[in-house]
Formats: C-alpha cells, structure tokens, sequence
C-alpha cells in the first residue's frame, strides 16, 4: 500500500533522508523510531507528497506520486489522514464539528449521513458523551482521542501519526496504544513515528529505526533489541549517553564557588 524505493531529500543544505526505502502492506502497522532531528516525522510528509524527494519514487496504492500534479495528489490525499503530535484541533469548533469537519468541507455526503460516522467515530475511541464539548474542555489524551477520531470518520485507509503519545501518561499512552491496535483490525494501514519504546514494542508489526536520515535497521521488536549496532544500543539502553549530574557538580564549574 506504502512503498518507498530509495528517497534522498534535502531541505536547504541539510540532507534531510539518505537513501530511504521502506514497504507498508495493506493493513499492517509500521512503527518509526529515531532520535530528534532523525527524520523520522519528514518521512510522513514525504508520504503525504508535502515534499517532493531529490530522487526515488513514492508508490501509494501502486500510484506513484513522487511528481504528481498537486490536483491529483489531493485526490490520494483523501485516502490518508493524519493524526498531530499536538491534536492540531480547531478551538473555535465544538468535538463534532473537528471530527466532521474535513467531511462537511468535501461537501460529498449528507449531514445525516456524516452525523453518523462522527457519531460512530467518537464512540469507537470512548468520546461518545464528549460530542459537544469544545477542545479547552478536553484533557490531552481525550484531545489525542479525537484527533484518531476525525482521522476514522474521514474514512481514510491510511492513517499516519507523529508522536501520538507524547506528553501523556501511562494510562492515556495504553489507551491510544489499544485504539491503534483496533484499527489494524478493521484493517486500517498505519504509520506510527515515535520515540516511545514500550509503544513501539505493542503496536509495531514491524519496526523501522532512522539515525541522521539513514534507515539503520528494520525489523520486529524481539530484533532491534537483539542488534548490535552501535546507534541503535544508544537508543534503547541510554544511561551511558545521560548527563552525568554528579561528575559535573564535582568539577570546577559545576561546583561550589
């Protein structure tokens, strides 16, 4: 469903991705890990056809869409939706009308009709009672909720979200967790980009790792934490990699004066 062969971007002078490719089949969650700046939240983009590549090719639906028109890269578009770090909700707009919106806006469907999917929606991610609240009254996993929500009523089959749970704790963390896992069951294809481990681990059909724009590793969980890459034993085991508060408040700078 997702395919990139080979994607090299560059962003002013910066070399964004390095020789990118990755395969996401219909109905499979591909989780994305990698440090800040790793360009890991660029790759969404790239997907979303936000950012045209320097070279490789972009395959949606068997669609290449690396030079696409921007006319018929919106009707690709509509297959997607996207779900923000920061739930990215209108303030001005009641919960029904944030998860309606991107569907009262194509003006495709009747109001009865959308009525029911919003309806629907905010029923399958436990909001059914919060429909007519306004998003400051909403804590932030609940807006995080919506958010997966308004990507479900769309109707997209590709549902692609960067950093979905951060910020939030344990217990909204294992929320969005088991909402992701229910949508791979009504066969929705993801793609999950998060630095979150215990996450990664519970979602992820298969794990892809990025370091400076280079895929580094792909695999299932059981072998990332087996390799032994350098890079990657830095990610997930990084008390060698920690600020040493204690050494530094010993030495003549972190001392006392």
């Amino acid at each position: 469903m997702i395919t990139l062969t080979d994607v090299w971007l560059t962003l002013g002078e910066r070399q964004v991705l390095k020789e990118i490719s990755l395969n996401v089949p219909a109905g499979e969650t591909r989780v994305i890990l990698g440090g800040s700046g790793s360009g890991k939240t660029t790759i969404l983009r790239v997907i979303l056809g936000l950012f045209r590549p320097d070279r490789g090719k972009i395959l949606i639906d068997g669609q290449d869409i690396t030079a696409m028109r921007e006319r018929d890269l919106t009707e690709i578009r509509q297959r997607m939706a996207m779900v923000f770090q920061g739930s990215a909700l209108f303030d001005s707009l009641t919960v029904r009308e944030n998860v309606g919106y991107r569907l009262w806006e194509q003006g495709r469907l009747s109001d009865a009709i959308i009525e029911k999917s919003v309806h629907d929606s905010l029923q399958f991610v436990g909001l059914g009672q919060a429909i007519d609240k306004m998003p400051a009254e909403l804590s932030g996993g609940m807006k995080k909720r919506v958010g997966i929500a308004r990507a479900l009523a769309s109707g997209a089959r590709i549902i692609l979200y960067d950093e979905p749970t951060a910020g939030l704790d344990p217990i909204n963390t294992c929320t969005i967790s088991r909402l992701i896992e229910l949508l791979k069951s009504k066969g929705v294809t993801q793609v999950v980009v998060t630095h979150d481990l215990a996450t990664a681990y519970r979602i992820a059909d298969r794990i892809i790792m990025i370091h400076k724009g280079r895929r580094i590793f792909e695999g299932n969980p059981e072998e990332l934490t087996r390799s032994a890459d350098p890079d990657i034993r830095a990610f997930l085991f990084p008390d060698g990699q920690c600020f040493d508060a204690d050494a530094f408040a010993a030495s003549e700078i972190g001392g006392p004066e």
